[in-house]
C-alpha cells in the first residue's frame, strides 16, 4: 500500500535495534499522519509521543520474542494504545476519545485515509497541514521535518543553518499554535493547497539533501531518504496542486543526483569525490527519467532554483568524464541561480566552477568578493572550499588554517575523512 504504512513490509536488518531504527526511518511519518487524521493536529505532540514509544516498546518487545509477522501493523495498535491512554488520561470523556478509540478497532492492516480526492497520501497530506500559511514559514519546516521527516534537532538546524535553540523555539512556537489553533486537517481548496506548494517543495528538497549527503554521524547516504522524497515528489506532481513546472523541475534535480548514488561510497562506506567515482555505476535508466522531468519543467515561462540546479545536475551527470565537464556552462548556471534565488552558498559553488576553468585565484576571487554572513562562516562547505582553493592558489597556510576549521565543524567522520583526502591532493 503505496504511501501508508505498510504491515507486511520486513526490513533486512540482522538486529532489534536495527530493526526500530528502519521502522523509525520508514514508518515513522506515516505512523505520524495517520493518528493525526484520527486526533487532529492540537494533539500532534501527543500523538509523536505515542510514535516513539511504540518504537521503545518494539525494542523491548523484538528483543525479546523476535520480530512479529505484521511489524507495522504492531507498530500501529501499540501507538493507538499509547494515544487512547494518555487522551484518557489528560481529557477525561472528551468527543476526540470517541474517534480515537473508533481507530483503535481498525483492521490489522490500516486503511488509507481519505483526503476527499485531493492530496491521497497520508504524508504528502500531513506536509500539506504542516505548511499551513497560518505558521511562520521558517516553523511550518522545522515541523515538517521534526513531526514527519524524523529529523532531530541538530539535523535540523544543520539542513536550516542556524542554531539548535533556534530549532527548539521555532517547534515550541508550532506546537504552541497548534495547541491552542489547530490548523486543518482536512481537504483545503486548491487555492490553499497552491499557496503551500512551495514550503511542501522546500522540505522535499531538505528531505533528499539529508538523504544524499547526511549530517547523521554514523550514516553518509541514507538512500532510503532519497527514495521517499522522490515518491512524495512524484506524488505532487501528479496531484492538480502540484503539477507544476518547479514540481518538475525539482523531481528532475533528484533524479539525476539519485542516479549517481551508487559510484558516491567505496567499498568500507566512505565518500568519494566526483573526480573519483565509476561513472559506469551511474543509474542511466534514472538519468534518462531526470532528463525527461527537465524537459517537462521547461513548458511555460517560470524558471526556478530547482531550474537551475537541475540543470547543474545535468551537466555533471552527462560529461563523459570529469575532465570533459562543460566547467563554464556550470560556472554560468551558478550566477542564473543566484539571481533567481540569491544566496552566498551559489556564490560558493560558482567559484569552485569557476576554478576548473580559470584558474584557483579567479575562483578564490569570487569567494572573497563579498563577505560571507555569519551562519556561512560557522559552516564546513565555506571553509572547506576556501581552505581548497587557497591551497590549489599555493596559499600553504591559508588553506591549511580553513581546511583545519572545516575539519573541527564537520558534521561526520565520512565528510572530514573526505576533506582529508581532498586537502592531501
Amino acid at each position: 500500500m503505496i504511501g501508508e504504512l505498510d504491515p507486511r513490509r520486513r526490513p533486512d536488518a540482522a538486529t532489534p535495534p536495527g530493526l526500530v531504527d528502519h521502522f523509525f526511518r520508514h514508518e515513522y511519518g506515516r505512523l505520524v499522519a495517520l493518528l493525526t487524521r484520527k486526533v487532529g493536529t492540537r494533539h500532534l505532540a501527543r500523538v509523536e509521543d505515542a510514535a516513539q514509544g511504540a518504537l521503545l516498546a518494539a525494542l523491548t518487545a523484538w528483543t525479546t520474542t523476535g520480530l512479529p509477522d505484521e511489524p507495522g501493523a504492531w507498530l500501529y495498535r501499540v501507538a493507538c494504545n499509547n494515544l487512547i491512554g494518555d487522551l484518557r488520561r489528560g481529557a477525561g470523556r472528551l468527543r476526540i476519545l470517541e474517534r480515537a478509540a473508533a481507530a483503535a478497532a481498525l483492521p490489522a492492516e490500516p486503511q488509507a485515509p481519505h483526503f476527499a480526492a485531493e492530496v491521497a497520501d497520508g504524508m504528502l497530506r500531513m506536509l500539506f497541514v504542516c505548511c499551513d500559511d497560518a505558521l511562520p514559514r521558517e516553523s511550518q519546516l522545522v515541523l515538517a521535518l521534526k513531526t514527519l521527516c524524523g529529523f532531530s534537532t541538530g539535523e535540523i538546524a544543520l539542513r536550516l543553518f542556524t542554531s539548535e535553540a533556534s530549532v527548539y523555539k521555532r517547534l515550541a512556537r508550532a506546537r504552541t499554535r497548534l495547541r491552542r489553533a489547530p490548523l486543518q486537517i482536512d481537504t483545503p481548496s486548491i487555492d490553499a493547497l497552491m499557496s503551500r506548494l512551495p514550503s511542501v517543495q522546500a522540505v522535499l528538497y531538505l528531505l533528499f539533501n539529508e538523504g544524499y549527503l547526511s549530517v547523521h554521524a554514523g550514516q553518509a547516504i541514507r538512500r532510503e531518504l532519497c527514495d521517499e522524497a522522490i515518491r512524495l515528489a512524484t506524488l505532487l506532481a501528479e496531484h492538480p496542486a502540484g503539477a507544476v513546472p518547479n514540481t518538475f523541475a525539482l523531481l528532475a534535480l533528484m533524479h539525476l543526483h539519485a542516479a549517481r548514488l551508487a559510484s558516491r561510497q567505496d567499498g568500507e562506506g566512505g565518500l568519494l569525490l566526483l573526480e573519483e567515482q565509476d561513472r559506469a555505476l551511474w543509474d542511466r535508466r534514472q538519468m534518462q527519467q531526470g532528463a525527461e522531468w527537465l524537459a517537462r519543467s521547461a513548458s511555460g515561462d517560470v524558471f526556478s532554483k530547482f531550474h537551475a540546479e537541475a540543470a547543474i545536475a545535468a551537466e555533471h551527470g552527462f560529461a563523459p568524464s570529469f575532465a570533459q565537464t562543460r566547467w563554464q556552462e556550470i560556472a554560468d548556471l551558478y550566477a542564473v541561480l543566484d539571481r533567481v534565488d540569491p544566496s552566498p552558498l551559489h556564490a560558493m559553488n560558482r567559484a569552485i566552477a569557476v576554478a576548473e576553468v580559470q584558474g584557483p585565484e579567479a575562483g578564490l576571487a569570487i569567494l572573497m568578493s563579498s563577505a560571507p554572513p555569519t551562519w556561512l562562516v560557522g559552516s564546513f562547505l565555506w571553509d572547506a572550499t576556501a581552505g581548497d582553493l587557497h591551497r590549489r592558489a599555493g596559499h600553504v597556510d591559508a588553506g591549511c588554517q580553513h581546511t583545519e576549521r572545516a575539519l573541527a565543524s564537520a558534521p561526520s567522520d565520512a565528510v572530514r575523512n573526505l576533506l582529508r583526502r581532498r586537502a592531501a591532493l
